[in-house]
């Protein structure tokens, strides 16, 4: 049975700059067989209801402005699935959740940036499901529930956000090459108050992490760089515990913490 994992995606430049977090990213992979497709949940595509991207051949999304004109030549060529999109709608739809595929949705940065560093190849077939920000982290989490056979399915559920993410506070002179190292005392609390609960599997504290959690409102000014996680922790075998695969803080505050939900 495949993993489900949540990924701290950080910036696009992840891509480019020599870091812990982008050597993590390039061998994340080699951690369980090869899947047959990825179901990629990404901070970045925000809907009403969830939505399947169906293309046969997603499009590379350069969802980011003002970065260096490398970033924008990068094309992760992945087939699409649109047959699997299908099938996901169908039992989402009998989860109970308003579910449809749309035909044309590619990959946003959140959801190919990991994807082009762990399988380079690019020949795995890709698609794409929405999260609903405005419906927190009990909505999610019940997203997973219903997607957790899709692991004895051989289908890699990939969630991508950014265990901290509140950039009006990032440092970009603490490390600006990406490196990491020093982290800001509000964030570092925060993310290891969120290490611990996952390391406990505790799901109540984990579900209420806004009213529970040390600065959990600076850390997150918004919720939907996190809400993947807990789709990931829905797909999660109930009480396993999850696994830190990578730790480690860019910029002051922004956290690349990333785990692994057998």
């Amino acid at each position: 049975m495949l993993p489900a994992l949540f990924i701290s995606h950080g910036s696009p430049m992840t891509v480019l700059l020599d870091s812990p977090a982008r050597d993590f990213m390039r061998s994340f992979g080699a951690g369980f067989p090869k899947p047959k497709a990825i179901l990629a949940v990404s901070a970045h595509w925000e809907t009403a209801e969830p939505l399947l991207g169906g293309p046969a051949t997603p499009e590379t999304i350069h969802d980011f402005y003002g970065f260096p004109q490398a970033l924008y030549q990068i094309h992760y060529n992945a087939p699409g699935a649109p047959e699997l999109a299908e099938s996901i709608a169908r039992r989402l739809h009998e989860a109970g959740f308003k579910s449809a595929v749309d035909p044309a949705r590619g990959l946003d940065h959140g959801a190919w940036t990991p994807l082009y560093m762990a399988y380079p190849k690019a020949d795995i077939p890709v698609l794409q499901l929405s999260i609903q920000s405005h419906l927190g982290p009990a909505h999610h989490h019940a997203l997973g529930v219903a997607l957790r056979p899709l692991r004895e399915e051989g289908v890699l559920i990939l969630a991508t956000g950014s265990m901290t993410h509140n950039l009006r506070e990032l440092d970009r002179n603490v490390h600006g090459d990406g490196r990491g190292g020093a982290s800001f005392p509000w964030a570092q609390n925060f993310a290891d108050w969120m290490a611990d609960k996952l390391a406990q599997r505790d799901d109540a504290a984990l579900l209420e992490y806004r009213s529970k959690a040390p600065e959990a409102r600076r850390n997150h000014p918004t919720d939907e760089h996190l809400l993947p996680l807990y789709v990931a922790l829905g797909a999660a075998t109930p009480g396993q515990p999850a696994t830190a695969l990578h730790r480690s803080m860019q910029f002051g505050s922004l956290s690349m913490d990333s785990y692994r939900f057998d």
